[in-house]
């Protein structure tokens, strides 16, 4: 069974869905080559005719001309033969996600609303930064747990993105951002993110990561891939509700940074606003936290914080916040969000005195706890505020 399929229900949390898994084809027959392994690209071309050796040779051609010159057309391979491309077009295909709309907002920020080849859409965001540019990628279509603080949540959950789709955000934000090599540079075998936009991934998109372990694990390693788009694993964060079941798997099959949406210190508060506590409890999570491999004071695990008027943002909560992560000895840095509204919203936003007491309380106890500055509001691409514009226009009425 699946990492995605075997978890059990949680009260308020509607179950995972899974997706089929294999070579995905488009909405024209064939083969979509983008998301594939190098095996599992190698065995799409013998499982449409070629020998061994052949497939073998193609799809080590194919390999750099998708993921590290960012060719969409087969007629742009110019080192495979003339003959052969037409060959390939007709079974196979390179493509990304549509782009229904693409927002940019005053401070940089930028947003996409993508639609899949069977109609589902979902967000991904791209956040640039004076050293770095963090691009927040999207895993599900929706999102099963329906925290009552993140907008997102309120969105029903439709399907897992699969690897193609995944990996087709980052690929398509190169395509935006102008990042791949032109012809004829000498840096075109590797993707080094010195002098790049985008430097950094952080799986904190629509959905939860570790309900679609599999499809996320077989993105991320292509992202990683040496050949492939070749991104570190210590420039990929993947962020997580409290799945705890898969957070070792996780550190052992992934290996990237991680964060935690941790965003209460007692029991009554976060069951409140996280359901999944109701299953996963802080203590085990934070146990599972401690457990998490590679983690250590040059990897410290991220928890995220959400600020929340009178509900979790007491001096109170924040010294017991410091004993919980002193108790399991947790190489941690805590990042506090100001709370990002949307119209109906059942919280404020902490007000900045109670953030900054909270944030210096924290910081007074050694451990870092940074405010973060909200980016996007303006295009609700700010953390918590993804839910498909299309969704939201939908519910709109039209003029009279």
């Amino acid at each position: 069974m699946s990492a995605d399929t075997n978890l059990m229900p949680i009260p308020g949390v509607i179950d995972p869905v899974p997706v089929a898994r294999g070579a995905p084809a488009s909405d024209e027959g064939r083969t979509e080559l983008v998301g594939l392994s190098k095996e599992g690209m190698r065995a799409a071309l013998e499982a449409a005719g070629l020998d061994a050796r052949n497939a073998k040779l193609r799809s080590k051609q194919l390999w750099h001309w998708i993921y590290n010159r960012g060719v969409t057309d087969f007629e742009a391979m110019t080192d495979i033969a003339k003959t052969q491309r037409p060959w390939l077009a007709e079974r196979f295909v390179i493509s990304r996600p549509e782009v229904v709309e693409a927002q940019a907002s005053s401070d940089g920020t930028r947003k996409w609303l993508l639609r899949t080849h069977d109609g589902n859409e979902f967000e991904m965001v791209f956040i640039p930064d004076a050293d770095r540019g963090t691009l927040c990628v999207s895993s599900q279509v929706g999102c099963t747990l329906n925290c009552r603080f993140c907008h997102t949540g309120t969105m029903r959950l439709v399907r897992n993105l699969d690897p193609s789709e995944i990996v087709g955000q980052v690929m398509l934000a190169r395509d935006s951002l102008g990042e791949w090599p032109k012809a004829g540079e000498e840096s075109e075998n590797n993707y080094q993110p010195e002098g790049r936009m985008l430097t950094n991934i952080v799986m904190m998109g629509m959905g939860e990561p570790l309900y679609n372990f599999d499809n996320v694990r077989d993105a991320l390693k292509i992202v990683m891939d040496g050949d492939g788009l070749g991104l570190s694993k210590r420039r990929i964060t993947l962020s997580t509700s409290g799945v705890v079941p898969m957070m070792e798997r996780a550190g052992e099959e992934i290996g990237v940074n991680l964060a935690v949406s941790l965003h209460a210190v007692t029991k009554e508060v976060r069951d409140e606003i996280v359901p999944l506590n109701r299953k996963y409890g802080i203590e085990q999570l934070l146990e599972a936290c401690a457990a998490y491999p590679g983690a250590n004071n040059a990897r410290r695990i991220t928890f995220e914080y959400v600020m929340l008027k009178d509900k979790n943002d007491s001096d109170e909560d924040a010294r017991e916040l410091v004993r919980l992560l002193r108790k399991y000895k947790l190489p941690a840095k805590v990042n506090l969000i100001p709370f990002n509204p949307w119209p109906g919203a059942p919280y404020e936003c902490s007000t900045p005195e109670r953030i900054r007491s909270f944030s210096n309380i924290v910081f007074e106890a050694g451990i870092s706890a940074p405010v973060r500055t909200p980016r996007g509001r303006d295009i609700d691409a700010a953390c918590g505020q993804l839910k498909t514009s299309s969704e939201r226009k939908r519910k709109t009425p039209a003029p009279v």
